[in-house]
Parts: structure tokens; C-alpha cells; sequence
């Protein structure tokens, strides 16, 4: 049993119990000292240590310190067993000015002078605004000397870093440093929090001068319903009343207060609308959107999108979202995007009004895959596009009445023309030629009134639901005969009718219409209710179906609409022969069937002479209306996904020029996890933020290799070995905590470290006129000399480290050989020896 006494505390130890070093902490604790002892059998150990604030000056080198370590052993023994010297010196090289940052500052000026263009704005910035790698330490090592080979003392050392056998770097990072995409999306993300409506970021005072001039809204009402008024109506359609109220804006609203600068505004809708720019037909507008898809569906990282929810990366809603980080976080924030908000509005409005297709939009209904506001544009396209449809089809149908009015009144009385069809040309002519309006400005309410009129005409024409006049019926909306089919009750051909198509919807209106059909229940009759609203598709198919087939009936229907609802199969007549009889399936029997109730309702009417299924002047105002309504705050929930979208895209561009290995992984993972954030309602904020630091750390990895990249000049790599071996060496020094220098000093590697060193050593010491010369000659010879005789090529070692060991007897001569060890640290301001000094306790 032991004792050390420590403080007045005695501890015991025991070597009975095992060979486990024991140490105690003493002085105070920022000087880390520590003093200990092992015993073992027939050994026993102490651990001593040393710690100043200085180097003395006699133990400011290896001669010094071998005393010390001699005279800690106390051997007589002569000659003195030898010492085997482990050195490594460690150099700093902090002067990176000869290989400057190669991050590039956007250029924000080209934004007033209309040079961005659309590319300028589809890009996300990246890198780190400052120098992402602080420090580059060198540690030069000789693991194995002795005593006599090498030489340093106050007069003289033999330790040249150019000379040490092994080389090894570290490099010192920038704890945090900012970089672009990541405060891009923090701000944005920061914006999503925001309570402001639009008009309170704006300003009411618009708003109020407007009330000042239209003190009553009833005014304004009993101006559209007057009759004598002398505006025509043209003038007072709601896209005049719109673009009125703009100009006025435009009008009282001063350059200095606009949010947004007039000329990057216009940069902007320019770059989200590029059809504005020129004219183009429908048909190149719809081949452009088409020709996007296709594209995007080439690209590996298309279904990104659908992973993160967010709109596919050459759509309208990507651009937006690339264009409102931009414009929250350079120009103007909050006002800004509000005031990009309500001119974006503002320009769909107009596309509604004058039927302009949105540029940027797949056609078809709206997409579900994607964000809510991505299918509300969508929505808004498709209410064009059956508008545009519509009117078509009403000239078309104008031009041949007016052709067939000309050939009637030509021709002599020798036939008669029906009051029906005499009522029916002339009220649509008088609609044809009422002043002030075109086909293309028809609101939905004559829309209204035309199928109301049509609706009259059928009900005063006399036809029969499947009665012997059905086949007087002149046939409507025929497209093609369907598999020569022949209707069961006549030796006509059975044709494909010209349908309404669906009625395209969103997510949100889908959730509602779920909503309401849940809340009827289950009862018989909320069943029934049920069964009557999904079933107006069905009823307007039927219509069109009879309105093609005069004649029919439910059995001809159900053959083209459900087949497997009518069932065929081969029966012997009476005279022996085999023919085919079909009846209704078992479901179609049932007493109350909702298509036999539905049948017998339909009216033979085509379709272009429905009311509509899908009323888009009606939806077309709720999607503007919807529009108008979001928050700056809402509109930025709602592009979250592409922003975030955008910023994956672009790491994923970034890394793959670097090619970092271990980011491909850390992406994905990230990817994966946001994507369960996004597709929840109610975003997490603070996952979310934790995402972006997940973007961020990416980020400043791929700055750092660029930085490594540009110091150790790997493009100008002379040689293609050097090269791979220049970008195996900066590729591990973002992995690892320290690289050894493959050829020490003489690889190509430690050539380019040693002339950083040389060069950071000329411009600590030159004077600023000799600099100017340096420079000059640098600018001739970009690589400089190296081993100036009047400037060191390395400054002074910011630590030394020095391990001496040796194996001598203690505490007598005689005694066992043991093995000794002294480490010792020397830096500018710390001189600290660790010692561990065994003496052999068989005898003593």
C-alpha cells in the first residue's frame, strides 16, 4: 500500500489491483497540470510536469532540453546510453492575399440597366461572401534522430523544414461563415412568419382616394344598371375598370415611394412573362409549355419535385419563387414583395380578360403532385384555354348561321322556314351584333342567358324521349361511329358524341367537395343527394349521347359509356338459329338505379348547348380572387417547396463540379427529410431552420474546396499525375483532421506550400513601394522565386514539439534499464515539460 500526499488528502493506491496510472490535478486548472505515479511489479513510474508562461532562453532549444532530460534520469553510467529525438516543428500560414477568394460579388448594377435578363434571374446565388479557410498549419516532422546527428542550439540549428522527412497539413476553417443561398432562404423563411396583409405593407392611402371619388358603392351599381347610360358596356367590363384603377395608381403614386424599383419590376415580369415581349400565336405558346415538359422529363432530377411538392423547375411558380427571394432579400424586403405580388396579380387578370395563355404552365387540368398555388395558376390556364375554346367555337358556329342566313334570303319562297329557327338566328344575331362587344369580352352572364335561351328553344321545339320522332331528330355533335356499333332499335350507326370534358379541380376544392359529401351521411337520403351531385358528368354524357343518336336508348348508352354493364351472350331462336341477346347488368336493374332516373331526365342536347359543368368565368374569379387575397406571408408558405427545390438543385449542380463524395449522401438525407416537412400543413419553423443549417453546412463545404482548389492550383496543374494527386490531397484535407504531404517539401503538393509560405514572407517584410515592384514582377512570372537569401522562407514554428526518450538504470546503477520519456512543448507564450521518469523498486 501507497501513499501520496496531495493537499492534506492522502490516496491510497494499490498495486494489487492493477497497473492503471493515477494522476491528480494541482496549481490552478486553466494551466492544466497534473501529477501522478504507476506501480507495477517491480516498477513504479512518476509523472511530473512544468508549465511556464515563457521559454527560458537556456531551454529554447534542443540542447537545453537534452540537459534537462539528463539530468532528470541522473544516470553515471559512461558513456551515456543513446537518446532517440522525435521533433515536429508547426508553421502558420494565415496570408492569403497572393491567391485571392475566387468568390465573384453579383453584379447588382446590370439590374438598373436592363442587362440581367432571364438567366440572371433563374439563378440562385452561392459561396461564402468571405474567405471560408483562416489558416493553413504546417507540421514538419523527424521521427527519428539521435543526439549526435543533429545539432540546434542558440547559435546554430540543423533543422530545416525544407529537409524534415515528413510533411502534414491542417487547415483552420471560418467558424460559421456567411454565405449566400443560406441567408437567401433564411430570409425567406423569416418572411413566412410575417402577419402583415398586403394592404398593410402597402398602404391604405391608395385605397382611401380611391373612396374619396366612388363614395358609394351603390353608385357604382346603379351605373352598370342604368339604362340610358351613354358608356358603352365595354367600358365598364371589370378588366377597363382593373386597368383604370392601375393607371391610376400608377398615376398618383410618386417614383421614390414605389416599393419596387419601375425598371427591375419590369426586368422581372418580363422574366416570368417572356411571351409579353413579342406576339406569338396560341398555338406557339401552347408548343413552348409543351416543349418545357418534355425537357424537364429528360432531366435526372425531374421528379424532385414531386418528392418535395413544390412545381417543376421551368414552370411559372419556380421562376416566382426564384424571383421573390430575390426581391426579399436585395430589394426591399416585405414592401417589395408585396408590391411583386400585386402587379403579378394584377398581369393574370389582364391574361384572363384579353384570353392571353399563361406562359410558364403545362397544359391539361391542374397537377395535383405540386404546391396548392402551382394548381391554382394551372386552374386559371384552364379556364382560358375553355374559353378561348368556347369563343372559337361560337364564331365558327356565327359564320355558317350567317353563311346559311345569306343562302335563305337568296333563295324564292318556295319553302318555308320554321319560327323556331327564324327566333332562334335572329336572336343570336342581335347578340352577334350588339355594340360595344366582341366574342371575346362575353361575360359569363350572357353565357347564362345564351343557354337559357337554347334550353326555351328546345323546350318549345317538339321532340320525345325515345318516342318514333326521335329519328325526324336531325343528329348533333357527332364525332365517330363507335366499333360499327348499330342502335338497338334502328339500322343506324351508333356514334361517339362530342362530350364536356370534366370539370379540372384543386386539392383545396377537392378537400371541400369531400367535406360535403361526407357531411351528408349515411342515411337513404343523404345517399340519394349524394349519388344526384356526383352524377351531373354522367347526365350531361347522356344529353350529348341522345343529342348524336336519335332513337337510342339506355341500353345503347350503357354499351358505349360502361360495356360491362350490358351483357351479351348467345341464345338458339325458335327457327334454330344462334343470335346474340344482351340485357342490363344486375346493378342496372335495381329499382331506383340513379342512370335510369338520369336517363330518363336527359334531354337529346349537344354539348356546346349545355350549361357548362365547369363554369370558368366563375372559377377564373375565385383563383384571382384567391390570388388577391394571400398575405406576402402566404405567398411565401406557398413557394417554400420550390424555394427549397431550387437551393437542392443547385447544391446538387455545385457538388457535382467539386465531386465531394461524402455531400451526395448528406444531400439526399437532407432531401428526404424535408420533404416529410413540407408535405405536413402545418410547417415546422424550426425544422425547417435546422434544414437550412443542414444547406448551409453543404454550402461552406463546397466554398472550402473551391478556396483549397484555387490555393493549390489544381487547373493549372502541369502535369495530369499532379494534378490527381493535388485533388486527392485537397479532397482529404475536408475529410480529415490532418493530410500528410505526399514527398514532403519536394511533392507537388509541398512545392505550392512552400511557395505560399515564400510569398506570405515577402509581403510581411517588403515595404509598400518594394511591394509594387514584387507585383509587377509577379504579373510577369506567376510563379515566383523561392528561397530569397534576404527573407526567410518560413517564419519562426508557432510550436515545437520535441520528444526525448531513452532506456537507463535507476535509481542505481545496477538497477533494471528502464525505459524514460520527457515531451516538451515550446510556443511563443507556453513552455510546458511532460516527464515520465521509471525506477526499478525490486531492490529499493
Amino acid at each position: 500500500m501507497y501513499l501520496i500526499p496531495h493537499n492534506n488528502v492522502y490516496i491510497f493506491l494499490s498495486c494489487a489491483i492493477s497497473q492503471v496510472p493515477m494522476f491528480v490535478q494541482i496549481q490552478q486548472k486553466w494551466r492544466r497540470m497534473y501529477i501522478g505515479e504507476c506501480q507495477g511489479p517491480g516498477v513504479r513510474t512518476e509523472f511530473e510536469m512544468v508549465h511556464l508562461r515563457k521559454v527560458p532562453s537556456q531551454y529554447n532549444h534542443l540542447s537545453g532540453l537534452l540537459d534537462i532530460f539528463k539530468s532528470k534520469t541522473g544516470c553515471t553510467l559512461s558513456p551515456l546510453p543513446p537518446i532517440n529525438i522525435a521533433i515536429r516543428f508547426t508553421y502558420i500560414l494565415q496570408d492569403w492575399q497572393q491567391y485571392s477568394w475566387p468568390q465573384q460579388p453579383p453584379d447588382f448594377d446590370t439590374l438598373l440597366c436592363g442587362e440581367v435578363g432571364g438567366v440572371e434571374f433563374g439563378k440562385l446565388p452561392f459561396g461564402a461572401c468571405e474567405e471560408p479557410i483562416s489558416e493553413l498549419h504546417l507540421a514538419t516532422t523527424w521521427p527519428h534522430l539521435t543526439e549526435g546527428i543533429v545539432v540546434d542550439n542558440d547559435v546554430y540549428s540543423d533543422l530545416d523544414p525544407l529537409q524534415a522527412p515528413h510533411w502534414s497539413v491542417r487547415v483552420r476553417t471560418v467558424e460559421n461563415p456567411q454565405c449566400l443561398l443560406g441567408d437567401f432562404l433564411r430570409e425567406f423563411l423569416k418572411l413566412c412568419c410575417r402577419k402583415e396583409s398586403t394592404e398593410e405593407v402597402l398602404g391604405r392611402g391608395l385605397t382611401e382616394e380611391e373612396g374619396k371619388e366612388n363614395s358609394d358603392i351603390s353608385s357604382a351599381l346603379s351605373k352598370l344598371t342604368e339604362p340610358a347610360t351613354a358608356v358603352p358596356i365595354s367600358k365598364l367590363s371589370v378588366s377597363n375598370m382593373v386597368h383604370s384603377a392601375r393607371k391610376h395608381i400608377q398615376r398618383h403614386r410618386r417614383i421614390d415611394e414605389s416599393p419596387l424599383n419601375s425598371d427591375i419590376l419590369n426586368s422581372i415580369l418580363l422574366y416570368l412573362f417572356p411571351d409579353a415581349a413579342v406576339e406569338k400565336s396560341s398555338e406557339k405558346t401552347a408548343k413552348s409549355n409543351a416543349c418545357g415538359k418534355t425537357d424537364q422529363d429528360k432531366n435526372s432530377d425531374y421528379n424532385l419535385f414531386l418528392q418535395l411538392k413544390s412545381a417543376p423547375s421551368d414552370s411559372l411558380t419556380y421562376r416566382l419563387a426564384l424571383c421573390v427571394c430575390l426581391v426579399n432579400f436585395y430589394h426591399g424586403g416585405l414592401r417589395a414583395v408585396a408590391h411583386l405580388w400585386q402587379e403579378f396579380v394584377l398581369e393574370l387578370r389582364y391574361r384572363w380578360e384579353n384570353n392571353f395563355l399563361i406562359y410558364g404552365l403545362a397544359g391539361g387540368p391542374p397537377d395535383l403532385r405540386c404546391c396548392l398555388l402551382h394548381q391554382k395558376l394551372q386552374m386559371l390556364n384552364c379556364c382560358i384555354e375553355r374559353k378561348r375554346a368556347r369563343d372559337e367555337a361560337r364564331k365558327v358556329l356565327e359564320g355558317s348561321k350567317e353563311r346559311e342566313r345569306c343562302l335563305s334570303s337568296g333563295r324564292q319562297n318556295s319553302r318555308s322556314v320554321p319560327e323556331s329557327t327564324t327566333a332562334m338566328t335572329s336572336s343570336s344575331l342581335t347578340r352577334e351584333v350588339s355594340p360595344g362587344k366582341s366574342w371575346d369580352s362575353w361575360s359569363d352572364s350572357e353565357d347564362e342567358f345564351f343557354e337559357c335561351l337554347s334550353d326555351q328553344e328546345e323546350m318549345e321545339a317538339p321532340h320525345t324521349h325515345g318516342g318514333k320522332d326521335d329519328s325526324k331528330i336531325k343528329a348533333e355533335g357527332r364525332m365517330h361511329p363507335y366499333n360499327n356499333m348499330v342502335l338497338l332499335n334502328s339500322t343506324e350507326l351508333l356514334y361517339v358524341p362530342v362530350t364536356q370534358e370534366p370539370a379540372p379541380m384543386t386539392e383545396d376544392l377537392l378537400e371541400e367537395q369531400s367535406e360535403v359529401l361526407a357531411k351528408l351521411g349515411t342515411s337513404a337520403e343523404g345517399a340519394h343527394l349524394r349519388a344526384r351531385m356526383q352524377s351531373a358528368c354522367l347526365l350531361s354524357d347522356m344529353e350529348s349521347f341522345k343529342a348524336a343518336n336519335p332513337g337510342c336508348v339506355l341500353e345503347d348508352f350503357v354499351r358505349w359509356y360502361s360495356p360491362r354493364d350490358y351483357l351479351e351472350e348467345e341464345v338458339v331462336n325458335e327457327m334454330g338459329n344462334k343470335m346474340v341477346k344482351g340485357e342490363l347488368s344486375a346493378r342496372m336493374k335495381i329499382p331506383g338505379n340513379m342512370w335510369v332516373e338520369a336517363w330518363e331526365t336527359a334531354r337529346a342536347t349537344p354539348a356546346r348547348r349545355q350549361r357548362r359543368l365547369f363554369d370558368d368565368t366563375k372559377e377564373a374569379e375565385k383563383v384571382l380572387h384567391y390570388l388577391a387575397m394571400q398575405k406576402p406571408a402566404d405567398l411565401s408558405r406557398h413557394l417554400l417547396p420550390c424555394i427549397f427545390h431550387a437551393a437542392i438543385l443547385k447544391l446538387k449542380e455545385e457538388e457535382s463540379v467539386e465531386d465531394i463524395p461524402s455531400l451526395k449522401k448528406t444531400i439526399q438525407q437532407a432531401t428526404s427529410q424535408v420533404s416529410k416537412l413540407l408535405h405536413h400543413p402545418n410547417h415546422d419553423y424550426k425544422k425547417l431552420e435546422d434544414f437550412i443549417n443542414q444547406l448551409m453546412a453543404v454550402e461552406t463545404v463546397i466554398t472550402q474546396a473551391r478556396s483549397l482548389k484555387a490555393k493549390f492550383a489544381i487547373s493549372e496543374g502541369e502535369k495530369a499525375e499532379d494534378t490527381e494527386e493535388l485533388e486527392m490531397f485537397v479532397s482529404s484535407l475536408l475529410e480529415e483532421p490532418e493530410v500528410e504531404v505526399i514527398g514532403a517539401g519536394q511533392g507537388p503538393a509541398g512545392s505550392i506550400i512552400h511557395r505560399l509560405f515564400v510569398n506570405a514572407q515577402r509581403a510581411a517584410l517588403l515595404t509598400p513601394l518594394e511591394e509594387d515592384f514584387s507585383h509587377a514582377a509577379r504579373t510577369e512570372d506567376k510563379k515566383p522565386t523561392v528561397g530569397n537569401s534576404n527573407v526567410p522562407d518560413f517564419p519562426s514554428p508557432a510550436g515545437r514539439e520535441i520528444v526525448l526518450r531513452t532506456c537507463v538504470p535507476r535509481p542505481a546503477s545496477y538497477s533494471k534499464a528502464l525505459p524514460q520519456r520527457l515531451f516538451c512543448v515550446l510556443m511563443r507564450d507556453e513552455f510546458r515539460l511532460a516527464g515520465a521518469f521509471s525506477s526499478d523498486t525490486s531492490f529499493f
